[in-house]
């Protein structure tokens, strides 16, 4: 088999957890098999709920679809902060897959009027992900990308479901706006990517830290030291799958499946066995779901 060959091959299943987790944020759409067969792999496992997130409205509608089927499957419904410069300005480069014209602010409000209708949803448990990516939008979106985060948040708190957010490069922005809208009562930072100090922010704000496989890679002491100063009540785990798989599989597909492998690294950073560390964390998605 060629290195390239490899990196296609899924990862083989990992020892089952004792104490059943959640992943808090997958994208099972994007994965290969069925989302049916992507549950029961996870579920053997003992990752026995998903939350599967939208990017855009297709995405989320597929994710409100997804949850009502599957009482196992939470919603999530967003705009993803790159969609929003798309909607507003056009995908001349097709990067979404739809090559759209620029609909200005009437398309963003025909967008995030569908969004807020799903949001409504009782098996749609959180408004996101969204927030802030300075990464892959320039200049000419960022107060796109903040006109769409503050009505997501005020979708959140309107209907009284979790806030996800994405933040990729743009942590000091994404809690000024944050708090100058007031955040709502449950706020997750999917794919945590801040320091100790943001951390510890977060923690006197009482938001939840999701942590994904980078926590597992080498390189990423400072994220393992911004899990070591996170409330354990406030932690929770995620694939973002099929990207970000744990070390060590990365540059393979990534599955809920895999999340024993990312609960176990981090369990080891805390110094906790993973039945302590799982509890916790399947206590802490419960009340950050509801």
């Amino acid at each position: 088999m060629s290195p390239k060959d490899d990196r296609a091959t899924p990862p083989p299943l990992p020892e089952p957890l004792a104490v059943a987790v959640a992943d808090s944020h997958t994208h099972l759409d994007m994965q290969s098999g069925t989302p049916a067969e992507g549950l029961a792999r996870a579920a053997s496992v003992g990752v026995t709920t998903v939350v599967q997130v939208g990017c855009d409205v297709p995405g989320s509608h597929w994710a409100a679809e997804l949850a009502a089927q599957y009482e196992q499957v939470h919603a999530a419904v967003a705009l993803h902060p790159n969609e929003a410069p798309r909607i507003y300005l056009g995908d001349p480069d097709g990067w979404s897959g739809q090559r759209r014209p620029a609909g200005g602010a009437a398309a963003l409000d025909a967008a995030l009027a569908e969004i807020d209708a799903l949001a409504a949803l009782p098996h749609v448990r959180a408004v996101g992900e969204t927030g802030l990516d300075y990464f892959r939008t320039g200049p000419e979106g960022v107060e796109i990308q903040k006109e769409s985060f503050r009505r997501h948040i005020e979708m959140a708190k309107r209907h009284g479901k979790a806030l996800v957010i994405h933040d990729r490069d743009a942590h000091e922005d994404v809690i000024a706006v944050l708090l100058a809208e007031g955040a709502p009562e449950r706020v997750v930072f999917h794919c945590y990517s801040g320091d100790a100090e943001m951390a510890k922010l977060c923690a006197e704000h009482g938001w939840y830290l999701s942590f994904a496989g980078p926590v597992t890679f080498k390189a990423n002491q400072p994220l393992r030291d911004a899990l070591a100063v996170t409330p354990l009540d406030r932690i929770l785990v995620e694939t973002d799958a099929p990207f970000l798989t744990p070390h060590p599989y990365r540059g393979r597909p990534n599955a809920p499946y895999l999340i024993p492998v990312t609960v176990r690294s981090m369990a080891a950073t805390l110094g906790l066995h993973e039945d302590e560390l799982s509890a916790a964390i399947a206590a802490n998605t419960a009340r950050a779901f509801g």
